[in-house]
């Protein structure tokens, strides 16, 4: 065997580091075990070791600084709540009193921030597991006192082995999150080429509501990947790594403002390049440029310079020629006009292939010289409070989420007392894992939390009758940890079975864990059941209670880009941090709202009796942000002119439309929108833009304009629709 080279052995190592938290699970849970073995306190492998799982529960992406605070912050929590739960354990009223109201403030930190939220939640589940520890060591006559200090020691091990990782490798996180980025956004790319395909009969509005599905998971890696650069800079300039990967990340903006946009109805533009290979062209350029996204994941996952390549340099050319063949054929109006937009089209792709372009300059900047991002952390403790108490509604679903939560653990509690189980208390933890905020979450949980216990008591079942050898199970144990944090953001089945396997196995070293096996699949079949039955009947928060409040969030959004954009026409392009901004804003609200629908389905049939209806406006309100995407993707200084004018007027106006249109969904009924849209439209549509190429900017803006406004009917169509149900209504022209 050939020996590594030194850049081979720094690969290993990356690959290595960039399994951060098993990895950290691994250190963690092997060293307690072997301590625990060499020093015969088997007895205190349970403990130990649920207070290290609750430790990385409550784990979030941090600086080093950061994690030390917040792993301070989490061992006082965990303290104040064990030593809580270890006093009031044997008075039950009391027990439970505490455990709601702790269940119910505790998931209202989760207003604060994701930081407050993960400590919240892991507290609860470290209180489940005193419990457990506590009726453990009172069956073996043990000292209950000596528990919750057990479960402290182990998770402030783990947090000795989270500070220092963080220390050892303060990017490591970051770049994971760029290449996870680049790699959705090289998807939605490649996704976004399969609409210029010049076919007949295609279902746009499927493809459409599948690119609102991509887009809304590059929106939530976007913001993740803001958030881990923001957590290690704050307001100090970056150096180093971070400021490259701060590049990175403001070109994925860039490239996601660009990929985003639309030009033209793609009905249309099919129709008229049917016989060309017009669109096919532009077709290879987005699908070569989506491989470059996920090329420059790569080369970000193995800190090797991005090599842009030549393909899309070639393809772009022959675009170009392509276009110039298609003009002399193109004779009547209407085809010259699908044309221009066909020119603008590959302008734009010529700017994100510049933008990629620019991932290869060793700072990323390309050309940037502002470069801020927006804290979105509470400024002080004050604010703080102020996010919690604007959450005290019953019109929040944290709320009732919290007040959900509370009441399922009491009746949870209950129901342990009326039928004695054996090990009852994992009822509590099954239905504090299990109860998510929505129903569909929930179901799904339900049914994998059942199965992956049955599975991992299988697997339990047949290790201990294979292994009886303590050193093994030990070992089995350590491994199905690790397999849980490997598994649980993605496989929650599997990282299910594999702590049901961890619990069997430590629980063998101190008794037999044979006699938990039955128990355990009624226990967590009882707790589902109750977290099921929970979210459905104790203020059940139906996504289409909150359609109104996301749509009217989503069209107020729109208008606020759109504002932003057109001063960039007088302007000039700078993207400062209002612009992007406006831009994150819009693009978040469209993605939230994308998840409620989808959510929606996930419910019950008689609770969305007008889902198709959300689904139109969803469909209609993502198209309209990719016509705002290109208007933004354009932006230029234009001189002021006549037809500039009417321009100005028109978006105004379509921001106004939109402004009316949030307004009249939160207040119940939808106007015309404002008096003087009837003579801005006629203005709009009357006016003729400059010819030559110096008007085809004006021309790019026209186009957008108009179809903006075909999107704004739409909307109010189906606005009107979701609140007065109408089966004759027309449906509406659709626009790509």
């Amino acid at each position: 065997m050939l020996p590594l080279s030194s850049d081979a052995l720094r690969q290993r190592l990356r690959s290595f580091a960039s399994r951060a938290q098993p990895l950290r699970i691994l250190l963690t849970l092997g060293s307690l075990m072997a301590v625990c073995s060499y020093t015969g306190h088997t007895d205190a492998v349970i403990p130990l070791f649920l207070g290290a799982i609750a430790s990385a529960l409550a784990e979030t992406d941090d600086s080093w600084r950061g994690r030390l605070r917040a792993q301070l912050v989490t061992l006082a929590c965990f303290a104040v709540l064990s030593f809580s739960v270890e006093a009031l354990f044997g008075r039950p009223v009391l027990f439970i009193a505490g455990l709601a109201f702790a269940a119910f403030w505790l998931t209202m930190l989760g207003a604060v921030e994701a930081r407050y939220k993960a400590i919240a939640y892991a507290t609860l589940i470290l209180a489940m597991y005193a419990t457990l520890g506590i009726e453990n060591q009172s069956a073996h006559g043990h000292d209950r006192g000596r528990e919750s200090l057990l479960l402290l020691a182990g998770a402030a091990w783990y947090g000795v082995f989270s500070v220092l990782w963080c220390a050892a490798f303060p990017a490591q996180p970051v770049q994971a999150r760029l290449v996870t980025l680049f790699t959705v956004l090289g998807n939605f790319l490649r996704f976004k080429a399969s609409l210029f395909e010049p076919l007949r009969g295609i279902d746009i509005e499927q493809k459409r509501l599948s690119l609102a599905q991509l887009n809304a998971e590059v929106v939530t890696e976007l913001n993740a990947a803001k958030e881990s650069i923001f957590r290690r800079i704050g307001a100090r300039a970056p150096t180093g790594r971070i400021s490259r990967y701060r590049g990175l990340y403001l070109i994925a903006q860039d490239v996601h403002e660009r990929a985003s946009s639309s030009h033209d109805d793609y009905n249309a533009l099919a129709d008229a390049f049917f016989h060309s290979d017009l669109l096919y062209r532009c077709q290879r350029v987005l699908g070569l440029q989506g491989l470059a996204c996920q090329r420059l994941a790569s080369s970000i996952a193995r800190r090797e310079p991005f090599e842009v390549g030549e393909e899309t340099v070639q393809a772009l050319a022959d675009l170009r020629g392509a276009i110039e063949h298609e003009r002399t054929r193109a004779i009547t109006p209407e085809r010259l006009a699908l044309l221009a937009s066909v020119e603008a089209l590959a302008r734009n792709l010529a700017q994100l292939d510049g933008q990629l372009a620019g991932a290869s300059q060793p700072s990323a900047r390309a050309g940037r010289t502002e470069m801020g991002l927006f804290n979105r952390s509470p400024r002080s403790w004050r604010d703080a409070v102020e996010r919690v108490r604007r959450q005290l509604t019953p019109r929040s679903p944290l709320f009732r989420h919290a007040l959900r939560l509370a009441i399922a653990l009491a009746v949870g509690y209950g129901v342990m007392h009326l039928i004695h189980p054996a090990q009852g208390y994992w009822i509590l933890l099954t239905t504090l894992f299990v109860c998510q905020q929505t129903f569909g979450d929930t179901v799904s949980r339900m049914g994998q939390r059942i199965t992956g216990t049955a599975l991992g008591v299988v697997a339990g079942w047949a290790l201990l009758q294979l292994f009886p050898q303590p050193l093994v199970q030990s070992v089995i144990a350590v491994v199905a940890g690790v397999l849980f944090f490997a598994t649980r953001a993605t496989r929650y089945l599997l990282a299910t079975a594999a702590m049901t396997l961890l619990v069997l196995m430590c629980f063998n070293q101190v008794g037999d864990s044979g006699l938990l096996l039955v128990p355990r699949l009624v226990d967590t079949a009882i707790g589902s059941v109750i977290a099921g039955l929970a979210v459905l009947l104790v203020l059940p928060h139906w996504q289409a209670r909150r359609i109104n409040e996301l749509a009217a969030t989503a069209m107020r959004s729109h208008a606020g880009y759109l504002r932003r954009i057109v001063e960039q026409y007088g302007t000039g392009p700078r993207d400062h941090l209002d612009y992007r901004l406006a831009r994150r804003n819009d693009h978040n609200a469209d993605a939230a709202l994308s998840t409620a629908v989808s959510d929606m389905f996930r419910e019950p049939g008689y609770v969305r009796p007008r889902a198709g209806i959300a689904l139109r406006f969803l469909i209609r309100s993502h198209t309209l942000l990719s016509y705002l995407s290109a208007l933004g993707a354009h932006r230029a200084a234009l001189p002021d002119s006549p037809h500039m004018a009417v321009l100005r007027d028109a978006a105004e106006a379509a921001a106004a439309a939109l402004d009316a249109l949030a307004g009249g969904l939160q207040g119940g009924a939808i106007g015309d929108g404002p008096a003087t849209e009837p003579a801005v439209r006629a203005a709009l549509a009357a006016a003729v833009a400059p010819a030559g190429d110096a008007g085809a900017a004006e021309r790019t803006i026209h186009t957008e304009l108009a179809l903006v406004w075909l999107q704004i009917d739409a909307l109010r169509i189906h606005a009107r629709e979701w609140l007065q149900p109408d089966d004759d209504a027309a449906p509406a022209t659709e626009g790509a």
